[in-house]
């Protein structure tokens, strides 16, 4: 009852602001698109979700979860309004169901095509990745070699460059609302002939809905690039970050002495050479990642105690795009990544068991374990043409593949291929694709943090890991892309993904056996829609369905699960809503050990945000005081059970620009 109420009452608020609207000002010329991303179908019929910097405003994100809440096929978990607590269900993004693993995942993510995650655990780390300074952030919902490897589904995010012109410009926001949360982001970007630069710094706090819910991000990074002649340019960027974030605990249980803590850096440095040609254009890029991922004060029984994970990440890309004939492209490339870390792990405090069942407190000494390096090799290559069948349409097939050479495990390739069907009111496309995801640190990571309890029983950890094989995605998805009229349009995907050779462990403390049994199959739809309602005000709709055939509760995959949004001008305002809804769902990422199942399940929930700004233009041209209102409707709902999100909070800013 209480979400049909809810549902109701966001459906009346958005018919009396289109009321108010075409009374008021029938004659506003602006543009306005709804909170949410623009599906793109690429030349080898792989489709993409694409994020604005607009909309990254006006969805008030701090970082990448509040980005991507309103992304048909992508799910969030958070524990806290600002900063995410580890790599986990703390702070994650899963798409279509992948991203559910733990420790490691099937999705990577990436900073101007450079790999920016946990290598020692094998996931992402959302904090390590600002939406400040970002020009847009591409969701990749399937395996697509032509674009990056080792993953199933990937995320890049594009830092913001100077355009073509001479001069600078700039933006910067700061807020302050509810908890204590302050928000404070600068962008700038300039060119003077020959010689470009951008630099973007961000700042985000809160206190928290509850004790110890508490997060604190900050981030600066910039860039300097020099044209040498028409055809070919350089550069140099880096970027630097530091966070931490409070586990606020689950609110069933007592209160830890003293709370979790998570803290992450990671400093980031590429270097790169770009040419463009008529026929050829390509890049070869550079990068070395440092970092760390530090659980602190993990006391709890079967804690983590404090564990320091430094890492280190080094390779290139080079990727070249060739036209050899007329309506032909061609793509080929080269990936190189090494990783590496050391984890040193201290037991949780004096006089508590280190592990359930163990009768004995234990004051045992701290380990270092340094990890050894991982070596992938990825060359992959590409080829499309697209046939003119009349003046209305094309065909447009396309083929290729992706190997991979391990220095640990086994070399795999990755076919893919793909044939879409064009006109200008309507594309039809199939692909298939192989997905490979190689184990990284995280099997010799989970041996050194079990040292401490080797060396108090006096044995020693195996080397299972190095027996195990990547795992494997198939990929088929059909679908298009229809625009019924200037308006409109709809956008349709059906696909299946079948994920084989999963790793998994049995644990006896203190050993850790690593074997490869899993396999599930995941079947869904997806389907948007968005429309001008009346002139420069547009609403969207989607909904995703997830289904699967596995015997364990997969978590965060609703069956499903609805996205909406509304943006456009109430007079002189910019009015942008959006809201989520999904089904009931497990909790809990799936953890690794096959002796964890899921058996939380968490309601299904619904919620509704909005932003009102309005103009200040001796702030610029996007200068604007604003209000943002998070949860509306004050529903209560959580991504894990004990774990409840705030109920209606909100926050006043200020946007300027130059």
């Amino acid at each position: 009852m209480k979400l049909k109420k809810t549902k109701l009452a966001l459906a009346a608020s958005l018919m009396l602001a289109t009321q108010v609207y075409a009374q008021s000002v029938p004659n506003l010329v602006v543009t306005a698109k709804p909170d949410i991303a623009e599906i793109e179908i690429d030349k080898f019929s792989s489709t993409s979700a694409v994020i604005t910097d607009e909309t990254i405003r006006d969805l008030h994100a701090a970082d990448l979860a509040s980005a991507l809440r309103n992304t048909p096929g992508t799910q969030i978990s958070r524990y806290n309004p600002v900063g995410s607590f580890g790599g986990a269900e703390g702070g994650s993004v899963f798409i279509r169901g992948m991203g559910l693993s733990r420790p490691g995942s099937e999705i990577k993510t990436y900073i101007d095509n450079v790999p920016m995650y946990m290598p020692i655990w094998n996931h992402a780390l959302l904090d390590l990745l600002p939406v400040n300074g970002m020009k847009d952030i591409t969701i990749y919902k399937s395996a697509q070699p032509q674009v990056t490897g080792n993953n199933f589904a990937s995320i890049n995010m594009n830092t913001k460059t100077a355009g073509p012109g001479n001069g600078v410009s700039g933006n910067a926001r700061v807020s302050y609302g509810s908890y204590n949360t302050v928000i404070e982001q600068v962008d700038m970007a300039g060119r003077y002939n020959d010689v470009d630069f951008n630099i973007a710094q961000g700042f985000s706090k809160s206190n928290g809905q509850r004790a110890n819910a508490s997060g604190q991000l900050s981030n600066i990074m910039g860039g300097l690039g020099f044209k040498l002649d028409q055809n070919w340019s350089v550069g140099v960027s880096g970027m630097a970050i530091n966070n931490t974030a409070s586990d606020p605990g689950n609110n069933t249980l007592p209160a830890p002495a003293i709370a979790p803590t998570y803290d992450s850096a990671a400093q980031m440095v590429t270097a790169f050479i770009k040419h463009r040609y008529d026929l050829v254009e390509g890049e070869f890029r550079f990068y070395s990642n440092t970092g760390k991922g530090n659980i602190n004060n993990d006391n709890g029984q079967g804690g983590w105690g404090t564990e320091n994970n430094p890492f280190t990440m080094q390779g290139f890309r080079w990727k070249e795009n060739i036209t050899p004939w007329s309506g032909g492209n061609l793509v080929a490339g080269l990936d190189y990544d090494t990783t590496y870390g050391s984890v040193t792990q201290t037991s949780p405090a004096a006089g508590l068991p280190f592990f359930p069942g163990d009768p004995t407190p234990v004051n045992p000494p701290t380990v270092k374990t340094n990890l050894p390096t991982f070596k992938l090799t990825s060359p992959y290559i590409g080829l499309s043409h697209n046939f003119r069948l009349s003046d209305a349409w094309s065909l447009q097939p396309s083929a290729g593949v992706r190997t991979y050479q391990n220095n640990y495990y086994a070399a795999k390739s990755a076919p893919y291929g793909g044939i879409s069907l064009i006109s200008d009111a309507v594309t039809l496309f199939a692909n298939a694709s192989k997905g490979i995801n190689y184990p990284g640190l995280e099997g010799p990571a989970m041996n050194a943090a079990n040292a401490v309890w080797a060396k108090r029983f006096g044995a020693t950890a195996n080397n299972s890991w190095a027996n195990l094989s990547p795992e494997e995605m198939n990929h088929l998805e059909v679908g298009g892309k229809f625009y019924p009229d200037k308006k409109s349009r709809i956008d349709l995907s059906l696909f299946q993904d079948t994920i084989s050779n999963r790793y998994t462990f049995t644990e006896t403390a203190p050993i850790v056996n690593w074997v490869t049994v899993g396999q599930y199959t995941t079947k869904g739809v997806e389907l948007s829609g968005q429309r001008e309602i009346i002139p420069e005000l547009t609403g969207f709709l989607g909904w995703t369905y997830l289904n699967n055939n596995s015997t364990t509760s997969l978590p965060y995959m609703p069956q499903n699960a609805f996205n909406a949004a509304i943006t456009g001008y109430v007079y002189k305002f910019r009015v942008s809503v959006d809201a989520q809804y999904q089904s009931s769902f497990y909790a809990q990422n799936l953890s690794r050990n096959a002796a964890f199942t899921n058996t939380t399940r968490i309601d299904g929930f619904g919620v509704a945000n909005a932003r009102i700004a309005y103009p200040i233009p001796e702030l610029g041209k996007k200068g604007e005081v604003f209000v943002m209102v998070e949860n509306i409707f004050n529903q209560q709902y959580s991504y894990r059970q004990g774990y409840p999100m705030p109920g209606t909070w909100g926050s006043v800013g200020l946007s300027a620009s130059f």
